[in-house]
């Protein structure tokens, strides 16, 4: 009896953990659409955010080294430290100019995965050839686009990323939360005892 009392409760706690996660799905989902909206606005967020978490981690970094002075670990976490507080301070002072890099960065990272994947598609002919080639093809002309019309492009292809980015992650936890009640409910029914 105390075993099946055990059960219940477990079942309940795991059915208000998916609720939980379906929950914070929906407001990352919510997230998403307001970031797909004002992208510059995101952009910009995005950036003080990247900023801010720089900076503390620097903070944090160089509070730790000097807790392990006198070993080996002392001028590297020193360095270390010193590089993400000024790159903190830097994405701070300058979120717009930080974008605008951050911009060109992917644009490159889009045209160079793009031309690999297309040469490499059609130098291996795997049985997949087609999806690499249209991956390939998709990643290059994202790459063009981005890098065509930078820098107005660094004002809203960072914050469109993000954004689409919380989106689907909102929509797997909301498919995680739904379908993890369901199955909770579906197996607390079946260990349910008949009636005599």
């Amino acid at each position: 009896m105390a075993r099946a009392g055990t059960r219940g409760d477990s079942a309940t706690k795991l059915h208000r953990g998916f609720s939980w996660l379906a929950v914070l799905g929906v407001l990352l989902v919510l997230a998403g659409i307001v970031g797909l909206v004002y992208t510059a606005v995101a952009t910009l967020t995005s950036m003080l955010l990247f900023g801010w978490l720089l900076l503390i981690g620097g903070i944090v970094g160089l509070l730790h080294a000097v807790q392990a002075r006198g070993t080996g670990f002392f001028w590297l976490g020193v360095i270390v430290a010193a590089l993400n507080i000024a790159a903190g301070i830097v994405v701070i002072r300058l979120p717009h100019a930080t974008a605008a890099a951050l911009t060109m960065f992917a644009a490159l990272l889009f045209l160079t995965a793009g031309f690999f994947r297309l040469v490499g598609g059609l130098v291996v002919r795997g049985p997949q050839l087609g999806w690499t080639l249209l991956l390939g093809a998709f990643d290059l002309l994202l790459g063009i686009l981005v890098l065509g019309s930078w820098p107005s492009s660094s004002q809203y292809v960072i914050g469109a990323f993000i954004s689409l980015a919380l989106l689907f992650d909102g929509l797997g936890l909301v498919a995680t939360g739904y379908g993890g009640r369901r199955i909770v409910g579906l197996v607390s029914e079946r260990e349910q005892p008949g009636p005599a």
